[in-house]
């Protein structure tokens, strides 16, 4: 290459959609050039998406007219050459309105092109001794799943430099179906989520309702899936995902504080939650995890998102490790939420099976706060996924009156036909006397200011508690 003028670096759009035009800067003097072929900070700022590349490959070629492809593939790629000089092809293959649209362009050393997964990607050498090279972000697999077109497809109607007849290239590409015979690549639109925790209340309910608001979505527990284990976690195809909910926790408060105990916590809700945020940085996924108002002491309220952490026991300790972990993904949700009920064991089902029995229980009165409907609760973390509302921490519990325990105990009794006054309030402390228990916070009030700005308002607390008594009735 000859002595030049470097040109600044700049990206610019194709007629495919992702497909982008990178000019490189190359440094150019007698004894040849330098090139910065892929720097991340500066690229990322000028638009190119951040794809984390995980391999660099290189296709070396002999002979001028050297033809491959259109092959697209499951992962993105970063395209340019290090010797040589080709003419380069794109065809999109994936499903939507740009099926079947064509950029071509040649590609010199200071040329790069971005390819998003799922675009058929072609070259042909205009040099001998072209060195090819191109970084993706997945490794590959043969079980991954290709889409091919035919190199001479007439309705692609790609005119190469050299003719396909004059021009060496492979007996498999020259099998490729024609256009009209392909498959489209499946459309990244429709995102992919992993949830960890699946078969606990919030798993539940999550696995019910990402599939309606149009999310493909696998679930995950224990046995099979520990995420304090890095090394469990590493056999799973992450290329199958884009994003990962984290509903995984462990739940048992005062459990924390045993010694049995302490570590399990430690590991269920620091630990994992570091593993999967590895993960998600290394791989740029969107992770949202799960918090709790017991990383606070409880002391004042409401509690804003960027109250520091002030935990009073074991469970608040290490859910706020996690969170710590969580806060250094690039795309994340940190959701914190507070007296959850769902699907399975919980206070309000508790108190209902309570008054059925005539038993009248003792309930703190101290506490106080608002339920947290699971329903609430997944269709907030939706919301926040599919509006793309900023990242960052968000408080999520349900709208309406601040209660206490004891009160949300009394309407459950009058909810189910049973005098509320059967509920005797008493404090905290008088309740736990004698035992060896967590410390409680006696304030979980959660202000909903920030997730209400972006759109959701969760549904009245007490109103959903109505409704989801009456559904225990009459089960």
């Amino acid at each position: 290459m000859a002595p030049t003028s470097p040109r600044p670096l700049s990206i610019h759009e194709t007629p495919i959609p992702g497909l982008l035009h990178i000019d490189l800067t190359v440094h150019a003097d007698r004894r040849g050039w330098f090139k910065e072929n892929w720097q991340r900070e500066k690229m990322v700022a000028l638009g190119l998406p951040d794809f984390h590349p995980v391999q660099n490959n290189i296709s070396f070629n002999d002979d001028v007219g050297v033809t491959r492809g259109i092959h697209a593939e499951p992962w993105d790629k970063f395209i340019s050459v290090a010797a040589g000089r080709v003419f380069g092809a794109w065809v999109d293959l994936r499903e939507g309105p740009s099926f079947g649209s064509v950029y071509t362009t040649e590609i010199t050393p200071d040329t790069a092109i971005y390819v998003p997964r799922g675009v058929g990607n072609a070259y042909q050498t205009l040099e001998p001794n072209t060195a090819y090279t191109y970084l993706v972000n997945d490794h590959w697999s043969p079980d991954a799943q290709y889409t091919f077109v035919n190199l001479a497809d007439p309705t692609v109607a790609i005119e190469w430099p050299i003719p396909l007849s004059n021009a060496i290239t492979s007996e498999k590409d020259a099998q490729h179906p024609q256009l009209s015979a392909v498959s489209p690549f499946p459309s990244s639109s429709v995102r992919r989520v992993l949830v960890t925790g699946a078969k606990g209340q919030l798993g539940r309910e999550l696995l019910r309702q990402l599939p309606q608001a149009g999310f493909e979505v696998t679930g995950v527990d224990l046995p099979e899936v520990d995420i304090s284990d890095a090394a469990s976690l590493d056999t799973i195809d992450w290329a199958s995902y884009d994003i990962i909910i984290n509903a995984a926790a462990w739940t048992n408060v005062d459990g924390a504080e045993t010694a049995q105990g302490r570590p399990q916590a430690w590991k269920a809700n620091a630990t994992g939650p570091a593993n999967l945020a590895r993960i998600a940085s290394q791989r740029g996924l969107l992770l949202v995890h799960i918090s709790s108002e017991y990383t606070f002491d409880g002391s004042t309220g409401p509690h804003d998102e960027d109250e520091p952490a002030s935990p009073l026991g074991v469970y608040g300790q290490s859910k706020a490790g996690g969170d710590a972990a969580i806060r250094s993904v690039p795309r994340h949700y940190l959701v914190r939420t507070s007296w959850v009920v769902g699907d399975g064991k919980n206070f309000v089902k508790t108190m209902v099976s309570l008054a059925q029995r005539g038993i009248s229980p003792r309930v703190v009165s101290d506490q106080i706060g608002r339920l947290t409907f699971t329903s609430d609760l997944a269709a907030g973390i939706i919301h926040l996924i599919s509006s793309q509302a900023p990242v960052g921490t968000y408080n999520l519990s349900g709208e309406g009156p601040v209660v206490s325990w004891a009160d949300v105990a009394r309407r459950t009794f009058e909810l189910t036909g049973h005098p509320g006054d059967a509920v005797t309030p008493i404090s905290t402390e008088e309740y736990f006397a004698g035992q060896d228990v967590a410390p409680r916070p006696l304030n979980s009030v959660l202000n909903l200011t920030k997730i209400e700005a972006t759109g959701f308002t969760p549904e009245n607390s007490m109103k959903r508690l109505e409704e989801y008594v009456q559904s225990l009735v009459n089960a």
